[in-house]
């Protein structure tokens, strides 16, 4: 049996200015598809539907038993999805495999495959020095409720993007030796970042090569996603801010779990003296997965993406983003592999989402591929 999962939420399609066309009118340019949503993940999701259609329609019966978990809060953290596998606990426990959400071929033209996610914790960071704001002639005595938070911000990461906050390098379990040697497989695609987000500066650290993907897949992030205190209007307003916020997003890798770092972040705010820093968790975090590369479902994806295209896939030990894998998959013992219809310049959560029509067909071959491989692959074991 195998299962497909995929979602249909979608980002914000902000800001509107910077879209060529507009975000929901999904429209053909250049042989790509532009619209919010297009690589993430409706792209994924029809390409898998078609193919299983086609597939009944060219071959006959699906080889394989194939279940469907489509949601639509992936984007928001997938709140309800862990209580919904746990009332289908009996029936997640009887799949042998599953293909996940996302991928994309990158500038050589080589599929993507990753075997895990980074687990997430979301929080919002409150400061209050006073009941209003105040003149900034005062400035020299009356505390600055965005330079408190500034400050506490700045002890949770290093200017080279090392994660600070104590005891977190500690819990971290480290790359496994077949994690490690995958690693040194994977090419660093350091200039098509640079011209994917236009980058102004130099990586973090000045990392690349190996160092830089070992951060990108094996290390815990802290990101401020955004900021709010004082005046941001136009002109000037001299005035002492009496309340400040920060969101952040913390990427987890094994062995984190979003209480854990939670728990760890209020103690180290606290032990610094920030304990007037409230710490709120925005929403459920996820938990860090990941699969062996000798899994059923790692080989057959790496097997049906070579039949299909006459291209082997780039295979990473795991991804830089987040998603409901183990909450839904590995929790039941359920192995994931995941890949998709994106290209390194999809643009994923920003303006000119896009993927190429091309994509989207080479997709559903493998798809049909990959039934008959997980069926056969599945027998023989």
């Amino acid at each position: 049996r195998l299962m497909i999962y995929n979602h249909y939420d979608v980002q914000p399609p902000d800001p509107l200015d910077e879209w060529t066309s507009p975000p929901f009118e999904p429209t053909v340019r250049d042989g790509k598809l532009f619209a919010r949503g297009a690589a993430d993940n409706k792209g994924d999701l029809v390409a898998r539907l078609w193919a299983l259609r086609a597939y009944q329609e060219a071959v006959g019966p699906l080889p394989v038993e194939v279940l469907f978990v489509i949601e639509g809060e992936e984007e928001v953290g997938s709140r309800h999805l862990a209580s919904f596998a746990a009332e289908h606990a009996g029936l997640l426990r009887t799949v042998d495999g599953c293909l996940w959400e996302f991928g994309y071929k990158n500038s050589q033209g080589q599929p993507v495959v990753h075997l895990g996610v980074k687990g997430i914790l979301s929080v919002e960071l409150r400061v209050r020095t006073a009941e209003t704001d105040a003149h900034s002639g005062l400035g020299g005595l009356l505390p600055n409720a965005a330079w408190r938070l500034v400050e506490a911000l700045s002890t949770l990461r290093s200017a080279d993007g090392r994660v600070l906050i104590d005891g977190l390098a500690d819990r971290v379990r480290p790359a496994s030796a077949s994690e490690l040697a995958l690693l040194e497989t994977l090419p660093w695609e350091g200039e098509e970042l640079r011209h994917t987000y236009g980058l102004r500066r130099d990586f973090l650290g000045g990392l690349a090569g190996t160092a830089a993907l070992h951060r990108l897949l094996f290390e815990p992030t802290v990101t401020i996603n955004g900021l709010l205190a004082g005046y941001t209007g136009p002109g000037s307003k001299t005035v002492i801010p009496s309340q400040a916020m920060a969101k952040l997003d913390l990427r987890l890798v094994p062995d984190l779990t979003p209480q854990l770092v939670l728990d760890m972040l209020r103690a180290h705010l606290a032990r610094r003296g920030f304990d007037d820093v409230e710490v709120l968790d925005l929403q459920d975090g996820l938990v860090p997965a990941r699969t062996s590369p000798d899994a059923l479902i790692a080989r057959a994806v790496s097997q049906a993406w070579q039949e299909a295209i006459g291209v082997a896939p780039l295979v990473y030990p795991t991804a830089a983003g987040s998603g409901p894998m183990y909450e839904l998959c590995q929790a039941y013992g359920i192995e994931v592999a995941s890949t998709g219809t994106g290209w390194y310049g999809s643009r994923a959560h920003a303006p000119d989402e896009s993927i190429r029509i091309a994509d989207l067909v080479d997709n559903m071959k493998f798809v049909g591929r990959l039934l008959q491989r997980f069926a056969a692959d599945g027998q023989s074991a």
